[in-house]
């Protein structure tokens, strides 16, 4: 049987670049169909034009969104593991906290970041917080499924043989979280991404937020779409570290399941 030129994995890995092919060419053509105006959407060359010739300015406003994006990540991620930890070892804690925590999740962010604006400032802080915030639920949630995946049996024969928590914790339960902690660290970096835009939308003197806000008032559309481009990026970019971080540490999974960690 002969083989296909293109393999299965390298076909499943461009097809997204080909839709995405796809769509910017029917968006470029209706626009110069129907002449649509740049003010209100711009063509896809416009915005590539644009975000080229901008770049510097679009770097230095992304290196102050990546600050907050990092801040909000690191504090969300600690916070939710800890929390996590919490909430699987003291039952008791776990049954009142676990339904407010998910209660929580029906309080936008957008309405709770006014307040942090008036509580820490325009600073990077606020930014932060917002992102850390919004991080710190599927993290959370993650890292408790993640703990209750150990094998009971496991738990059993290492508590028959005087085994302490703090063992059963690092051999076992650390180990067989970490598949889930990783699907929560994954979203939750994207949706930092979110939380330090909604933050600069509040409230910012820099930043690729600011800046969308900034050129809507202006009627650049194109320059707020390359802000969107150069947020696109950033969100990628930091999806992919984390998924090199997890490839990397969970090996073993990869080589004996075939998973790709997606």
């Amino acid at each position: 049987m002969r083989r296909p030129l293109i393999p299965r994995l390298d076909r499943t890995r461009l097809s997204p670049f080909l839709l995405a092919v796809v769509l910017l060419a029917v968006w470029e053509l209706c626009v110069r169909a129907f002449g649509v105006p740049a003010y209100v959407l711009p063509a896809p060359s416009r915005i590539a034009a644009v975000f080229f010739t901008k770049f510097p300015l679009l770097l230095s406003h992304a290196g102050v969104t990546l600050a907050e994006i990092g801040l909000g990540f690191l504090f969300g991620s600690l916070g939710g593991m800890s929390l996590a930890l919490a909430l699987f070892y003291i039952p008791a804690l776990g049954a009142a906290v676990y339904p407010l925590l998910i209660a929580s999740q029906v309080v936008p962010v957008f309405a709770i970041a006014p307040l942090l604006v008036i509580w820490f400032g325009y600073g990077l802080w606020t930014k932060a917080a917002v992102a850390a915030l919004i991080a710190f639920f599927p993290i959370t949630i993650n890292a408790v499924d993640g703990l209750r995946a150990a094998r009971s049996e496991t738990i059993d024969v290492l508590r028959a043989l005087h085994t302490t928590e703090w063992q059963i914790l690092r051999i076992v339960r650390a180990p067989a979280s970490l598949p889930a902690l990783f699907s929560g660290l994954k979203v939750g970096v994207t949706l930092c991404v979110v939380g330090a835009t909604i933050g600069e939308w509040i409230g910012a003197r820099r930043g690729l937020g600011y800046l969308m806000i900034e050129s809507n008032a202006l009627l650049r559309a194109d320059l707020v779409f390359a802000a969107i481009l150069a947020l696109t990026l950033v969100g990628l970019l930091l999806f992919g570290l984390v998924r090199i971080i997890e490839r990397r540490v969970l090996r073993w999974r990869h080589e004996e399941g075939g998973q790709d960690g997606t």
